[in-house]
Parts: C-alpha cells; sequence; structure tokens
C-alpha cells in the first residue's frame, strides 16, 4: 500500500485543485434609437489579483475596503482593456465609457467584482465591435463571455487569447462565429476541467477489461471493448446535455457547493468501482446516473452569463458540441492505447488500481475542500 501512495503523490500535486476556468462576463445594452450605452463586467477577484495588489496587508482575504481602494486603477488599468466600437450602417464611432459604480457578485466559484458601465458611442449602434485585452498576458487560458442586449434580442460572443475582437451584428455571420465561440469555450471547459476528466477516465479505465473469476481480465476482443465505451458514452452524454439544458434555461437550479461536491463524490465512486468491481458490474448505469450530476457541472459557465430563452439556442448547442468534442478527444486517444496495453502485468495490476487510488484520494480533497 505504501508504494501505491507513493506512486499516486505526483498526481495528486499536480491535480489537487479543479475548479471552474477562468471566465469574465461582460453584458453590454444599447438601443438602436440612442447613443448611449451601459452593461456590467464581473470579474473574478482571483483574476484580478493577477493585474492589481488587491489583498494590501497580505493576510491572504480581500475585503470590501481593499477593493474600494482600486476603484482608481479598475479605470485605468482594467477598462483600458476594453475598447468598444459602435457600427451603425457603413459609420463606426468608438464608445466612451466610464465605471459608474463597483459592487461585489457572488458566482459559482466565488465572488466576483462587478462593474457597472456606462457610456456613449456617438451614433445609434446597429452593432458593436469589440476588442478585448483582459488578462491574456497573465493567464492564456482565460475566457471572456459577452451577452449584448439590443432592442429585445440577445447577442453572444466569446474572447480568448486566440480570438480577442468580435464583431456583432444582428447577421447569420455574427450568429455563426458566437456558435463556433461556444463550441471552442466547450471543448475549453471540459480539457481543463479536471473532476469531469477524471471522472470519465475513471469509467475507461475497465472498458478494455472484463472482470472474470476474481481478476481483470483482457477484453476477448475490439468488438467487446468498443461496445462497452460506446454504451458509457453514450450513457454519459445524454444525461449530462439534459441537465445542462435544464439548468442553463433555468428549470433546474440547485447550490453550486451542492453541485460540485456532488461532482467530486461520482469521481470518487468511480475510482472506487475499479478496486471493488464485482460490486459496480455495469459502468455505463453509472455513467448515466452521474451525467445527470455532471451537466449541471458544466451549466455553470452558461448559466453565469445570464442568458434568456431569446439568446440561449446557439450558444446551449454550441457549447453542448464543444463538450462533446472534448470528450470524444479523450476517448479517442485514452481508448486505443488502452487496449494496446489491456493484456499486460502492468496495465492490469498496476496502472488501473494505482490510477483508481490517486483519482479516489485527489476526489476526496475535493469533496472536503469543497463541503468546507
Amino acid at each position: 500500500m505504501k508504494w501505491l501512495l507513493i506512486l499516486a503523490l505526483p498526481l495528486l500535486s499536480s491535480l489537487c485543485l479543479a475548479h471552474k476556468p477562468s471566465d469574465s462576463y461582460l453584458i453590454l445594452e444599447t438601443r438602436s434609437d440612442s447613443p448611449d450605452i451601459s452593461g456590467r463586467w464581473d470579474i473574478a477577484l482571483r483574476d484580478l489579483h493577477l493585474v492589481l495588489p488587491l489583498d494590501d496587508n497580505r493576510d491572504g482575504a480581500i475585503t470590501w475596503g481593499e477593493l474600494q481602494r482600486q476603484i482608481p486603477n479598475l479605470a485605468s488599468q482594467v477598462l483600458s482593456t476594453l475598447s468598444i466600437t459602435a457600427i451603425s450602417g457603413e459609420q463606426t464611432s468608438p464608445c466612451i465609457l466610464q465605471l459608474d459604480q463597483l459592487q461585489a457578485s457572488d458566482h459559482v466559484d466565488g465572488t466576483y467584482a462587478s462593474l457597472q458601465l456606462r457610456g456613449e458611442c456617438g451614433v445609434s449602434p446597429d452593432g458593436l465591435e469589440v476588442d478585448y485585452q483582459f488578462l491574456f498576458h497573465k493567464d492564456p487560458n482565460h475566457h471572456g463571455l459577452l451577452r449584448l442586449q439590443q432592442d429585445g434580442s440577445e447577442l453572444t460572443a466569446t474572447f480568448s487569447n486566440s480570438q480577442r475582437q468580435q464583431r456583432i451584428l444582428t447577421d447569420n455571420i455574427s450568429r455563426w462565429q458566437s456558435f463556433q465561440g461556444f463550441v471552442g469555450q466547450g471543448v475549453h471547459h471540459i480539457l481543463i476541467g479536471y473532476d469531469h476528466i477524471l471522472f470519465l477516465l475513471t469509467l475507461l479505465f475497465p472498458a478494455v477489461l472484463v472482470w472474470r473469476r476474481g481478476g481483470w481480465q483482457p477484453a476477448p476482443s475490439m468488438t467487446k471493448a468498443l461496445g462497452q465505451t460506446l454504451a458509457i458514452v453514450t450513457a454519459f452524454t445524454l444525461t449530462h446535455s439534459l441537465t445542462l439544458g435544464l439548468a442553463t434555461l433555468g428549470i433546474i437550479s440547485l447550490p453550486s457547493w451542492l453541485v460540485e461536491s456532488a461532482i467530486a463524490a461520482t469521481v470518487a465512486v468511480g475510482a472506487v468501482a475499479n478496486l471493488l468491481p464485482r460490486f459496480f458490474p455495469k459502468r455505463w448505469v453509472m455513467a448515466f446516473v452521474f451525467g445527470l450530476i455532471h451537466g449541471l457541472g458544466f451549466a455553470s459557465v452558461l448559466g453565469d452569463l445570464g442568458l434568456t430563452d431569446s439568446g440561449i439556442l446557439f450558444p446551449l448547442v454550441g457549447f453542448n458540441l464543444g463538450v462533446e468534442l472534448g470528450q470524444a478527444a479523450i476517448v479517442l486517444v485514452f481508448v486505443p492505447i488502452a487496449y494496446l496495453l489491456r493484456q499486460t502485468h502492468f496495465y492490469q495490476r498496476i496502472f488501473v488500481p494505482v490510477g483508481s487510488l490517486a483519482i479516489m484520494l485527489m476526489a476526496g480533497v475535493w469533496l472536503i475542500e469543497r463541503l468546507g
């Protein structure tokens, strides 16, 4: 047992913290008959702390007073990374933004600074060009999510290190770009969502094996291995897609601490199932049931953007497709390698039990943190 723990420690140390990706939420409102623009920009305190010295006394906690003292820097150093240009026919005009008010808001992954914005664009806009440069020099994996409300319509866009400018109009090109952006957001979300990845891997570890005569035996054929893999992936996809949609639409709403804690618990149970396989004979059933919980976790990104029925279709479909593509990439990389190794002593007697034990320990750490 001692050597198992020693082998598990490197994995534990590298993935000991699993959390929601770095996202900010920019909500803008314009009218086609007015040059005024207003909005709100929600930025996680942990992200702001990368660019501003929020923790003045270095006690490890950011207070409201410390945040307020940074208002001049928020206006000069943070707001300056956002440039907006109004589009009116063939005419363009820069929008001059000001920080009107500072508030604090709670999101699923912690406290955010809410920058209340107002400004004037010089023309009544039909659309906007947005240049988003925040945080990429500190965190290349950062993403910005935009919701534009105009004359009762909702338009969406995403920003990443490779896509820092967006042109947002009520046309099919803008909607297609928005769809593509949320596909990328879905792929990004699952590929850096360690808890989701590890849960999927716990289900895939034994997909190329069969439990027989008190031990793991190699699956007799690729057909058998693919059949088990397909059953697991299909069950997981169906249920997490269902709850992703229901949660994004607001039909299901659970406290974030409960959802994140439940996700950690599913990871732990998935790992335990590999250590006690006789008690968990059908992994697709586990994937089906626990997929409902993981779908609620995926929904946190879209839920924080606050989309309504009129603007939810393209982001929801695109994001879910991105999650599936990311999941498919994991399966296509892992399963062929596992199939080639399935007959080896290393895979059956070392990799599966040690990997499952390491995942179980990590999930236990996450569960304690999220319940604390």
